[in-house]
């Protein structure tokens, strides 16, 4: 028995959280280790639907501890409305939730910069969600930020937010042309969050370190995908934090040897939300039906993905650097009314074939795909339960993908339910 790592290997919105879901029922912990509540991890359990931005999303199994690693960034607000939404529903936290004490807070400073400077770049907008994850990243950095152990010291919190907010106030109003932040509001509603979350801040890679020794299985969760890692994705187009496996160490704070088997969770064709170059984006009725029977809509913005063909230089490059033992496709039943589906096996710029993935956004953005046409499988995937009882076609398809990535497929996903999916290789035991 070994740990697993789940990561995205696209643009992220690959459908992590189904897949975190399903294997948690083998699971004793699941981890976040990076992000912030700009991720959105769906679950879907009969009729109710499960949304989570921070908390881990095997929370709705009962024998699961769920932990929020140092890496990531925490709204409180936003993790409180988890907190009673979870409540409401009938999802008992108690004694299975761990936060990091040492997890940096987003607070209502990193939100309003987030949006002001993101108007006023007009045209040239990354596409921000602006939740304040960059500049609340930017803090944690330059040795600003407020960590999550000092909402239970009164007076820390008070002395640190007094002299942030100085300097935050004097930027939002004087550069930025905003409003300035109120000091005893702001003070007071993290006062109460502090009394609210005080029963869930852990040493929590204390915790981790005691139930890898004690040979747990653990799911390591991540947010976002690897074409938006801050070091290796579509840089500026990508978030405020790394999204590869190497981040695991880090964010959840345990040795990097702990990482286990290492998946990318990959849709069956190819999304991104903001901005940015996306080669194989598609323009027409094609592209409109994959958002339509996809609902390609974010789950933290409610914003339209933008859709495209599966990506294989993309997704060979997620291999290569985040070392994938195994890749899952998610959302294959999307492609089942279509005639021919394509993949895109390279790029050329400038007329000439590239073997490199362009680390400069405005060549990735003239480069032109090459495409492979496969012929598509024009029936419902609906009750299939076994990877052999798939369509010819649909096979077919998904061993291209192995045979142009050199990596196996662990798994399928067939439709939105927690049950269609089609798990050919246990992780845990691989």
């Amino acid at each position: 028995m070994g740990n697993v790592t789940i990561v995205g290997a696209q643009w992220g919105d690959e459908g992590k959280g189904k897949i975190v879901d399903y294997l948690a029922r083998e699971a004793d912990v699941i981890v976040r280790f990076n992000g912030g509540n700009n991720a959105g991890h769906t679950v879907v359990i009969g009729e109710e639907k499960f949304i989570f931005h921070l908390i881990p999303s095997g929370i709705t199994h009962p024998q699961v501890k769920c932990v929020i690693g140092n890496g990531v960034v925490i709204d409180s607000l936003v993790l409180i409305k988890e907190l009673e939404n979870l409540k409401a529903k009938g999802v008992d936290v108690k004694e299975r939730l761990f936060i990091s004490n040492r997890a940096h807070l987003i607070m209502p400073y990193h939100k309003t910069i987030d949006i002001l400077r993101e108007e006023r770049k007009g045209a040239k907008k990354i596409g921000t969600t602006g939740r304040g994850i960059g500049p609340a990243y930017e803090d944690k950095i330059g040795r600003r930020g407020i960590r999550v152990y000092e909402l239970l010291k009164s007076e820390l919190f008070k002395e640190h937010l007094k002299e942030v907010l100085e300097e935050k106030n004097a930027y939002i109003t004087k550069v930025l042309g905003g409003e300035e932040l109120d000091f005893q509001k702001i003070y007071d509603e993290y006062m109460k969050v502090g009394e609210i979350i005080a029963p869930f801040i852990k040493d929590a890679s204390s915790y981790l370190k005691k139930w890898i020794n004690e040979r747990k299985k653990i799911i390591f969760e991540g947010a976002q995908g690897f074409m938006l890692d801050i070091d290796h994705g579509t840089y500026p187009y990508v978030t405020s934090s790394n999204t590869i496996p190497a981040e695991v160490a880090i964010g959840a704070g345990v040795p990097p040897d702990s990482i286990g088997t290492i998946l990318g969770v990959s849709k069956a064709y190819t999304t991104r939300v903001g901005g940015g170059p996306f080669p194989t984006e598609l323009f027409d009725a094609t592209g409109q039906l994959l958002r339509d029977r996809g609902n390609e809509y974010g789950s933290t913005t409610g914003r339209p993905r933008r859709c495209g063909w599966f990506d294989i230089p993309a997704l060979k490059k997620a291999v290569d650097i985040a070392g994938l033992n195994g890749i899952i496709i998610t959302k294959l039943d999307v492609l089942s009314e279509l005639d021919k589906i394509a993949i895109c096996t390279g790029y050329t710029l400038n007329g000439k074939k590239i073997e490199e993935y362009p680390p400069d956004v405005n060549e990735l953005s003239m480069v032109q795909p090459e495409y492979e046409i496969l012929p598509g499988w024009k029936c419902s995937l609906s009750g299939i339960s076994s990877y052999e009882s798939l369509p010819k076609e649909a096979q077919n398809y998904l061993r291209r993908i192995e045979e142009l990535t050199n990596v196996e497929i662990y798994g399928v996903s067939v439709g939105a339910e927690r049950s269609a999916f089609i798990l050919r290789k246990n992780p845990f035991i691989s």
